[in-house]
């Protein structure tokens, strides 16, 4: 044929400009295009072998990618199905009329694999090029090659050409911009990351080997890609070990997975590939490890939608031709198909913990602590999953001793229900640093769970909302006859003058620490009880760690962290400060306590008598008298607050027991740390 001229027909005289910007999130993605398409080309020529409609050889059929630095072009060529200047015009020539649409609707039952299904990829080619040349000759007999050739515009050129073998070689020069894809460690990490799966062998270059102390070619291809990679596979193909290699070949400088999950299903959609559980720790929350591939293409690691985001934590891949894709493939768009996917992989994903955790529960147990993190997002993020893993999730107690949720429920019921009925869950979540409280907990004939990982207080909050009548309670948020209330607690024996002394006295002698606040409380706990306790609100504490995960919750983040320090009455200790304190001042406070009882009851009696009326309706000389009294009462508190304070720095014991129970929640540092030290010393002498 003589040379033709034409327009290419598109809807827009801009439609390469679109091309060139929009189409494709990175312009890189052309390679993978384009090798795709002669993978494709390849994948129909089978097909047609198959069906008895090509009876030529199928020698050969493998992909090439060949670089010519000096003519600035890039090359991929293939041995397939190839084009006639018909299917040029019709499948080049009308821009978005995909040839593997119209293929796989005739070959539906016979087509293996076809990868293309928008027509637009062969075009991803003008983002790098100032020039696209097709050489192409097709299979079926008597055909003329043609030549394609196209600067980026609408117009074209084609004409008829010589070419012996079939198939398809598209030329690309790479314009000023792009000189990158001229580079042979480019091209060659380019083809690792999208094409080292494909079905197809793709060549790239030939093998090098070191001889002469020098790397030289051989005569030997270059196969980049694996073309049956495991997760096409049977189950029963692989051995342990082919799945642990796989995964070191996806990820070469991790250690060995925990266990796989091999996915296979071809109804109600096409899914294959293999999830592999990661060793996590309580910090370890990478996710984009898991690769969507589209008949061997890789596509992307952001899977979010296919894959429930709390399986963003394992790692693998996933193969499916029914997930659906924008025109780029770059980015999923929800489906129901999506959603039914998604559903089956959380399904087989717990399915596969049960099993593991029915067959061999003491290798589950030994793997609980690298798992943990991801079952408890699980059950956090996934209510379905939640109702699969509660017969599987793991509570571990400070004994290092595994129970599931309903053993547990057994284990504790008994001994371990308040007297309301609730059933108290006791935890830790730093066993050195609370070892006292866990042993007097133990000692009570309690038993501890263990919960120090990142996600375990959302995981408390969210089994109280699904456990019947249950609390979880830290054992250092109380003492312990409050941790489990099974009756009223006896009270001290200390009037309110007393107590608000004796509150003071022990409340001068806590050094300062920076955002925290103390708040002086008197307990009668037995001889045999600490003398001094510190504890935390569980509602506060429990509400500023989780702030820490959650910046909505900013609010309690920027509260003081507030303690108890519970003094015990019964204590021998105890007894003889509140005795020596008692006689060193207690002559000393009495007038003062009387004056101030005094003034307070005569302000008490004057807002009795003025209660109903207005605030401009009292009279001058009752405000007047109100504010002095207001500050002879500070006066007098202030006096006696400093008779107290001079006592307690003179008694060395009552800081020291304040400083033990300090110390033994880790809040003595600095220079408090260092003076306790000292004091100590002194007190050996």
């Amino acid at each position: 044929m003589n040379t033709q001229k034409g327009s290419i027909n598109v809807t827009s005289e801009n439609i390469f400009p679109v091309i060139k910007k929009f189409l494709y999130s990175d312009h890189e993605i052309f390679l993978r295009e384009l090798v795709s398409n002669a993978v494709d080309a390849t994948q129909k020529l089978k097909t047609l072998s198959s069906v008895g409609e090509y009876k030529g050889a199928l020698d050969d059929l493998k992909v090439e990618i060949k670089i010519d630095k000096e003519a600035g072009t890039l090359s991929v060529i293939d041995h397939g199905i190839g084009m006639t200047a018909d299917e040029i015009e019709k499948y080049i020539n009308q821009i978005a009329f995909s040839g593997a649409e119209e293929f796989l609707e005739k070959y539906k039952n016979d087509a293996n694999a076809i990868i293309g299904h928008f027509g637009l990829g062969f075009y991803s080619s003008f983002m790098v090029s100032s020039k696209v040349i097709i050489k192409t000759k097709s299979y079926k007999e008597d055909s003329v090659a043609v030549e394609w050739e196209c600067d980026g515009s609408p117009e074209y050129s084609m004409k008829n050409i010589d070419k012996k073998e079939r198939g398809t070689e598209i030329v690309l020069f790479i314009d000023e911009e792009n000189k990158e894809f001229l580079e042979k460690e480019r091209i060659s990490t380019l083809l690792k990351k999208y094409c080292r799966y494909l079905p197809v062998p793709v060549v790239f270059g030939k093998e090098e080997e070191w001889k002469d102390g020098k790397m030289v070619e051989t005569d030997k291809d270059n196969v980049i890609n694996k073309t049956e990679p495991e997760w096409t596979k049977a189950p029963s193909e692989l051995t342990d070990q082919d799945y642990i290699n796989f995964y070191h070949e996806l990820y070469p400088m991790a250690g060995d997975p925990l266990f796989w999950i091999h996915l296979n299903v071809d109804y109600p959609f096409h899914l294959t590939g293999i999830l592999y559980f990661p060793k996590l720790n309580n910090n370890d929350f990478n996710r984009n490890k898991i690769s969507l591939y589209c008949n061997q293409v890789y596509v992307t690691d952001s899977v979010e939608g296919v894959v429930p985001e709390f399986m963003m934590l394992l790692q693998g891949v996933i193969d499916s031709p029914d997930i659906p894709l924008n025109v780029s493939r770059s980015y999923l768009q929800s489906d129901t198909n999506v959603k039914k996917i998604s559903g089956y992989i959380t399904r087989k994903v717990a399915d596969r913990l049960q099993q593991i955790f029915n067959d061999n529960r003491k290798d589950f147990e030994a793997k609980w602590d690298d798992i943990k993190v991801f079952i408890e997002y699980g059950m956090l993020s996934d209510d379905k999953f939640y109702e699969k893993a509660k017969d599987f999730v793991l509570l571990k107690n400070t004994d290092g001793n595994f129970f599931t949720l309903e053993e547990y429920k057994n284990l504790i019921k008994d001994n371990q229900t308040d007297k309301e009925g609730t059933l108290i869950y006791l935890y830790a979540n730093d066993k050195d640093a609370q070892y006292s409280y866990i042993e007097n907990a133990t000692y009570k004939g309690y038993d501890v769970l263990l919960l120090d990982g990142q996600l375990d207080n959302h995981f408390l909050s969210m089994l109280e909302q699904k456990l019947e009548k249950s609390r979880f309670v830290r054992v250092d948020s109380d003492i312990v006859p409050n941790l489990i209330k099974k009756d009223d607690i006896k009270s001290a024996t200390l009037n309110d003058d007393e107590i608000r002394m004796y509150a003071h006295l022990f409340k001068s002698q806590i050094p300062a620490i920076e955002k925290t606040e103390f708040i002086v409380v008197f307990e009668s706990l037995g001889e045999m009880g600490q003398p001094v306790m510190v504890t935390q609100n569980e509602f506060m504490r429990r509400m500023k760690e989780m702030q820490a995960m959650q910046p909505g919750m900013s609010f309690y983040g920027e509260l003081p962290d507030s303690y108890n320090l519970i003094v015990n009455t019964d204590n021998n200790i105890v007894k003889r400060i509140l005795e020596s304190a008692n006689q060193s001042f207690g002559e000393q406070v009495a007038p003062i306590n009387h004056d101030m009882k005094e003034k307070n009851e005569e302000t008490q009696k004057i807002h009795e008598e003025n209660k109903s009326k207005k605030d401009d309706e009292v009279s001058a000389d009752d405000k007047l008298r109100l504010t002095s009294l207001e500050n002879e009462v500070k006066e007098l508190r202030t006096k006696e607050e400093g008779i107290i304070t001079d006592f307690g720095n003179k008694d060395a014991t009552l800081r020291q027991i304040i400083d033990l129970a300090l110390l033994s929640n880790n809040m003595l540092k600095g220079e408090s740390l260092n003076s306790f030290i000292k004091r100590s010393t002194s007190i050996l002498k």
